[in-house]
């Protein structure tokens, strides 16, 4: 039987695409899916087969709650800041879950602050920092998110929350897109599923080739943010650094820094885009910031990582690489002597090819199972994953 699902989509960085690999997934299983998202994404939409929904305000609440009016979904699938398309959802009565493209972002019993980079506690110590930096960090969220979510469900009728991440718990199901043996145990709340990484290469990477360059120097890739995060100064640092080595090195820039702005050695080229996938399948190493989709195909190839943490999720990306001693993490101002000094010492201790190689076997089982599907789909075992069909007003008028 086929359904229908509304994905609400914020952003436009490295979420996207495993975001859009749900879509392209579903609609492959030959159900009908609308994406509600600003237009800046239409042509990545369109390949992935759905329709496209533009975004017409500055929110996502007013667009979910027309759309469910004209085409009532079985399931609403929103982004884990589209606040407003969970509201709607829950409004309209129309069952919602939470898309979470990386490691999980809310607290959990027995696992550090999110948002803090810090590793597991250990000891009577740990345990206090956790719970007084913990405080802080809850408190600074709801200052800065909660009055507007409480005032949006107010619009629509609801109550009061009292903390903005009892929005997502509202859920059916909160989806990690992440694999559960890189992520750091504890007791997440109920409805949490970690349903494998989605490792699909972005849109902008589709026309792109790359050729492997002669040489039997070992070969690492570079890839930081394809969001700008001022991060060109880092890149150029990077060049320095591979410059120093008897490597031969591929930096790929992204949408947001124009290659021409960084000056390479001999050994080294930089690309706008190159398949990640492909590159990777010749590469001994990667240097990342942390995002969690470089992460997740750079153990999906047994590959160890340096990583340079440039905020967002990437520090707690990087106490989890720490963690499982799966390479080095250095500041982002690291000199390009630091940096050359950790990529010989990566590139030198099998410890880090072992542990990475552990990660990658977890990671490539995840990411081929059937995970994600059973949570979306309903089955005879779980007749509730999309709930009751509830029709919309034109659909009975018709």
């Amino acid at each position: 039987m086929n359904y229908s699902y509304l994905v609400a989509l914020t952003g436009s960085g490295g979420t996207v695409p495993p975001e859009l690999g749900v879509v392209r997934r579903l609609v492959r299983r030959g159900h009908r899916v609308t994406v509600l998202a600003d237009e800046s994404l239409a042509e990545a939409v369109a390949a992935t087969g759905a329709r496209l929904r533009p975004r017409a305000g500055a929110g996502f609440a007013r667009d979910t709650a027309d759309e469910i009016d004209a085409d009532r979904p079985d399931l609403v699938l929103a982004s884990f800041f589209a606040f407003g398309a969970m509201v709607a959802a829950q409004a309209c009565e129309v069952p919602f879950s939470v898309l979470i493209p990386g490691v999980y972002p809310l607290p959990v019993e027995g696992g550090p602050p999110p948002g803090t980079g810090f590793g597991r506690a250990h000891g009577p110590v740990g345990r206090l920092r956790d719970r007084l930096v913990g405080s802080l960090v809850q408190r600074r969220w709801d200052e800065e998110l909660l009055p507007k979510l409480n005032a949006l469900r107010a619009d629509f009728g609801l109550d009061r929350l009292a903390h903005y991440q009892d929005q997502a718990r509202l859920a059916r199901r909160q989806l990690v897109l992440s694999s559960a043996a890189f992520d750091f145990p504890g007791q997440g709340p109920d409805g949490v599923r970690w349903v494998g990484p989605i490792l699909d290469e972005p849109d902008w990477v589709a026309d792109t080739s790359w050729t492997q360059t002669d040489g039997g120097d070992p070969l690492v890739l570079v890839a930081l943010s394809t969001t700008f995060q001022r991060q060109t100064d880092c890149l150029q640092r990077i060049s320095e650094a591979l410059g120093q080595l008897p490597v031969r090195g591929v930096i790929t820039t992204g949408p947001a820094v124009d290659p021409a702005e960084i000056h390479a050695p001999p050994n080294v080229t930089v690309l706008r885009a190159a398949p990640h996938r492909e590159i990777m399948r010749h590469a001994s190493l990667v240097i990342t910031h942390g995002g969690h989709g470089t992460l997740m195909k750079s153990f999906a190839a047994d590959l160890p990582v340096v990583v340079l943490p440039h905020g967002r999720d990437t520090a707690d990306n990087a106490a989890r690489v720490r963690a499982h001693r799966a390479g080095i993490v250095l500041p982002r101002t690291a000199t390009p002597q630091r940096i050359a000094r950790a990529v010989r010492h990566t590139l030198r201790t099998p410890a880090h090819y072992r542990a990475a190689a552990e990660l990658g076997r977890a990671i490539r089982q995840d990411g081929r199972g059937q995970a994600l599907l059973r949570e979306l789909e309903p089955s005879p075992e779980r007749p509730d994953q999309v709930g009751e069909r509830i029709y919309s007003v034109r659909e009975l008028e018709s």
